[in-house]
């Protein structure tokens, strides 16, 4: 029986560092080729036996990730942040980064981070272009209008029109979209979730079963900060900036409008602004939709306010 064997991928924009170990850490191959679809076609026909192949989450792993999975038994990408804990050495460079991986990857210690379906990372890809285009096309309005004032003491006009028809073309390209459609609509009925927010939350989470609990969709969501503990002492620490920070800015962005739209999420940002912080209140509404979304998303069904499920039950 031919055993299995282990690459670790070191990626650039240019190159990319390899190494092929055996089951047993005996390196079989290393070198570096070009960051090229025809290179990897003739590395992989140098390749005997089955093959598994890590390599680290960077803006160049998609491509690579989705041209490698037909060919091989497995693909991983590892979280960068956990491997560099992992694998920390005094001297690093491509070709120990490569033979590190594989190593994690050999011995079961890679820390591997989700990967979503190519069909939903491009839809996702597009929905991140076009916010940039929208912070930049406020960002050009703003400096524009500021110039005039400066200079005019008139304002800009602005297009109130063509804004809200910029607002609604998302939900309407969702709409038509059979991947996105039904699962977009039921997230809409959630109170201050619009097309923008369940959009982000359908493309940037994809799978809800990769989250236990609805603490781990906060933290990834970066809702909540760290916590340092040491004997008695517990320190609440800022919000992490590990986190993804899509879901983070439109999920603050609707719990600001939450309170107006829903007497629950009210009664949420109430009880905590009591405490003398509008920020942390504003979190708790954020928080509070993340539970939303995670369950509307797992059960399938539309949102049903409390008291109405009560009756109905």
């Amino acid at each position: 029986m031919t055993s299995m064997n282990f690459i670790g991928l070191d990626i650039h924009k240019k190159t990319i560092s390899y190494c092929v170990k055996d089951a047993a850490g005996e390196v079989l191959a290393e070198g570096t080729i070009s960051s090229t679809r025809q290179s990897l076609d003739d590395w992989m026909r140098t390749l005997r036996g089955p093959w598994t192949v890590a390599m680290e989450a960077t803006m160049f792993t998609g491509w690579i990730y989705d041209y490698l999975l037909p060919h091989a038994a497995a693909v991983k990408v590892a979280h960068p942040l956990m491997l560099r804990a992992i694998a920390a050495a005094k001297k690093k460079n491509d070709r120990i980064d490569a033979s590190k991986i594989a190593d994690c990857l050999r011995c079961n210690f890679l820390p591997e981070c989700y990967m979503a379906s190519t069909e939903i990372r491009e839809r996702r890809r597009t929905l991140r272009y076009r916010k940039l285009l929208v912070r930049q096309n406020v960002q050009l309005r703003n400096k524009v209008s500021q110039m005039l004032i400066a200079t005019t003491a008139d304002d800009l006009p602005r297009d109130h029109c063509a804004d809200r028809q910029d607002r609604r073309r998302p939900g309407a390209l969702a709409a038509r979209d059979p991947l996105l459609s039904d699962r977009v609509q039921r997230l809409m009925t959630i109170p201050a979730v619009g097309p923008i927010t369940a959009l982000t939350w359908v493309l940037e989470v994809d799978d809800v079963a990769r989250f236990g609990s609805v603490k781990q969709a906060i933290s990834y969501c970066g809702l909540c900060g760290a916590e340092r503990s040491s004997a008695d002492m517990v320190k609440r620490m800022p919000i992490s900036k590990q986190r993804n920070k899509h879901l983070q800015s439109v999920l603050v962005e609707a719990a600001k409008l939450g309170p107006r739209l829903s007497p629950d999420l009210a009664l949420v940002y109430e009880a905590e602004k009591q405490k003398g912080n509008a920020n942390r209140a504003t979190l708790a509404v954020a928080r509070k939709l993340v539970a939303y979304l995670l369950a509307v998303d797992r059960s399938g069904r539309e949102f049903v306010v409390a008291g109405e499920r009560r009756e109905a039950a």
